[in-house]
């Protein structure tokens, strides 16, 4: 379909969405929302697709964060309806079946590190500065920065981060184990396609199981997560491709993995 505010691609099954609002800094509307939200749920039923890439417009942001003249005129009422709405998008991001890579080319601030952090993996250019400094404007992170940051980064690190609302640069950011990898600004683009196209070669059940066993499992107790992990192994063996991947090592030999497994 056609967006207004977001560019989607599909080359060699990755698809590529870059939010377009350059000269907002990619800032997050309740439009920009919903057309995600779309895009995310057609994406996530493409069979064409085995891996998203996420990225921002130009090159100052990835995003600059929510839409504050949207935010500054809502009422209590429609200020958790906004909330409650990003939240419910974010989640649809981080529970997509498909590797899900954020390239951060610049700011990821507010909303915008709240979306990279719904995704699986994060790559960060040289130049990326990361934050929530929602405490500046008199709120808190509502699309969902309070629950994620702390689990990626550490309880006590994340609230030092929104309680001073101080950005990071993207060598810290790394160091914190915020972003998976951090590449100069001009390779970004390429390492992200690199990676989304190693992934998009793995065996799909394979993938869908490593996502949904460490979701799930880090949402539930030690004993659940170990029974679906239990689960999700038995259905990879059930599979050509398990066939196919252990015949290959015990030959000795790239395996070749199916280009056609359901997604």
């Amino acid at each position: 379909m056609d967006y207004q505010y977001l560019l989607v691609d599909t080359t060699a099954r990755v698809a590529t969405i870059t939010i377009n609002r350059p000269d907002a800094l990619n800032a997050l509307n309740r439009a920009l929302l919903i057309e995600l939200d779309q895009a995310f749920a057609d994406l996530a039923e493409d069979r064409n697709t085995r891996v998203i890439v996420l990225t921002g417009a130009g090159p100052k942001a990835f995003v600059a964060g929510a839409d504050i003249n949207e935010i500054s005129s809502l009422d209590p009422i429609q200020a958790h309806a906004f909330a409650a709405q990003g939240q419910r998008i974010f989640s649809r991001i981080e529970h997509t079946p498909k590797p899900v890579i954020a390239a951060i080319n610049g700011f990821a601030l507010g909303g915008g590190l709240e979306l990279a952090l719904a995704c699986h993996l994060r790559l960060a250019s040289d130049n990326a500065r990361l934050g929530l400094p929602e405490i500046k404007l008199g709120v808190i992170p509502g699309f969902g920065g309070t629950q994620r940051l702390p689990r990626l980064v550490g309880k006590a690190k994340a609230l030092e981060l929104m309680l001073t609302g101080t950005p990071v640069e993207a060598q810290q950011a790394h160091e914190l184990g915020l972003v998976n990898q951090l590449v100069p600004a001009e390779e970004l683009a390429a390492t992200a396609a690199t990676l989304a196209r190693q992934l998009a070669a793995s065996p799909v059940e394979s993938v869908r199981g490593i996502l949904q066993s460490v979701q799930s499992g880090l949402e539930s107790s030690l004993d659940q997560g170990l029974a679906l992990e239990a689960a999700r192994f038995a259905l990879c063996c059930a599979t050509e491709d398990m066939q196919e991947g252990t015949t290959a090592f015990l030959e000795k030999r790239p395996a070749q993995f199916l280009d056609d497994s359901p997604v």
